[in-house]
């Protein structure tokens, strides 16, 4: 864009002005047929360029695809290098890339040569007119009506117009060029989004964090749908667990929640209020999540706990990690917290990543904590700890636990088994083990594989 402006104020506009000063001395000076022929080749010159340069976008086109694609394959293979060297596919992914390149290639040397075709062609529309004017102008000098001072006054006129002329036609090949390139994100920019804000919606108040989703449905594709009827309610300051097996809609749960997803019937409400009626920016600032998938920043681990809250003075980072069970870690470190966590995190094992984020949470001091298998890769030890410190941070808060591991939910103040989308059974551990229902079974099988797995180790 700035290219276009400068363009367009410093060369083709003068140009343009040039250009109609050049033929109306011409017409008034010497013959009409000067300003014709000149104003010929300077629209001939255009139309050439124009039609060219139309043309060959679709090779700017073809060469900026192969080399998104290029690009994008390096990308994800160096993203997922672990899982490259693990099969070996070194040479896989070389190719892949190569072949992208290759097209890319391809398509540049098109472009190439279309450009080559496009200035050879320009060069001669302005040798004609030149050439014509000129031939005129001689026969002018030879027939008495013009002086040899004239000939040289219409040459030095029209050097004076193709020089700039030439701008014109680079100006304009870059200025399509740029066009194809913004392409994408002018593509983008269109893109409305999924879910916005009602127009002056306002911020979510929070007064006791009360969760209430009331007959929801939701699914990610017609065909398939998520949740069906699904209804519960979080009194503030409590905590309610869901469970169930993979793929029953327990973390569907927690997106909608942030409204990553509006639902396709019924409502969630907070503290009264339906959360596609409110501006999202306020929905998420007043509710801290610890995924099951944690991912960090490339940067130092003080960025990426104070992520949780931009402007943390140091005290408050330590306090945070200290409750997350990682600040002595952090400190055993060379760098302590200016240490460099790498990529997504993977200089961290997945406990230390998954403390880091709970530390970050923390931070955010959120009225409505959600905890999405927050302590999945934890060891047993780790857990208890950390379990006890989540328990604390818990306390004031409204809290939704999604958990796979049952024993990290027998405190709860319900649990709400899920079962195909459906709420299956409700109640307190007690209540739900005395019902000798799913949740009872789920109880046992894990009870069984715990005891297992220790008898497994003495064995070997």
């Amino acid at each position: 864009m700035e290219f276009l402006i400068r363009f367009t104020t410093f060369n083709i506009l003068p140009t343009l002005f040039e250009i109609v000063l050049v033929g109306a001395v011409l017409w008034s000076l010497y013959d009409w047929r000067f300003s014709a022929v000149t104003l010929a080749a300077v629209g001939g010159y255009i139309a050439f360029s124009v039609t060219l340069s139309e043309w060959r976008i679709k090779f700017v086109r073809r060469m900026n695809d192969a080399d998104t694609e290029a690009n994008a394959k390096a990308i994800d293979s160096l993203l997922n290098y672990e899982t490259v060297k693990y099969f070996g596919n070194e040479e896989h992914e070389a190719r892949r890339f190569d072949v992208g390149r290759r097209r890319y290639e391809q398509a540049a040397i098109r472009s190439s040569r279309t450009l080559s075709l496009l200035n050879v062609g320009q060069g001669a529309i302005i040798s004609c007119g030149l050439v014509a004017v000129m031939v005129m102008a001689g026969y002018g000098v030879k027939a008495g009506t013009m002086t040899l001072g004239d000939f040289v006054a219409v040459n030095a006129f029209l050097i004076q117009l193709y020089m700039p002329l030439n701008m014109l036609g680079f100006a304009y090949r870059e200025i399509r060029n740029a066009l194809v390139n913004m392409e994408s994100m002018f593509g983008l920019m269109e893109v409305p989004a999924e879910i916005a804000d009602k127009p002056g919606a306002p911020a979510l108040g929070v007064s006791g964090g009360e969760i209430v989703f009331d007959h929801v449905d939701f699914h990610y594709e017609k065909a398939r749908p998520i949740l069906h009827d699904v209804s519960f309610r979080v009194a503030p300051g409590d905590t309610v667990a869901i469970v169930g097996s993979s793929g029953a809609g327990k973390s569907t749960v927690s997106r909608i929640l942030f409204r990553f997803y509006d639902v396709a019937a019924g409502s969630v409400r907070i503290d009264g209020q339906d959360i596609r009626d409110v501006t999202q920016s306020s929905l998420r600032a007043a509710i801290g999540v610890v995924p099951q998938d944690t991912v960090l920043f490339n940067d130092t681990i003080r960025y990426n706990i104070a992520y949780g809250r931009p402007g943390a003075t140091q005290d408050e980072i330590e306090h945070a990690a200290r409750l997350a069970q990682v600040h002595d870690f952090v400190v055993s470190l060379p760098e302590g917290y200016d240490t460099k966590v790498g990529e997504r995190g993977l200089k961290l094992s997945g406990g230390e990543k998954q403390r880091v984020a709970i530390a970050r949470t923390i931070l955010k001091d959120p009225r409505i904590l959600i905890l999405d298998e927050a302590t999945s890769a934890l060891d047993t030890g780790t857990e208890q700890d950390i379990q006890a410190a989540l328990r604390a941070v818990a306390r004031h808060r409204t809290t939704l636990v999604i958990a796979h591991r049952l024993s990290t939910v027998v405190d709860a103040d319900e649990i709400i088994v899920l079962r195909d989308g459906r709420v299956a059974e409700r109640g307190r551990h007690a209540a739900l083990l005395a019902g000798d229902g799913l949740y009872a079974r789920m109880w046992a099988l894990q009870a069984e594989q715990e005891e297992t797995v220790p008898e497994t180790e003495v064995a070997g």
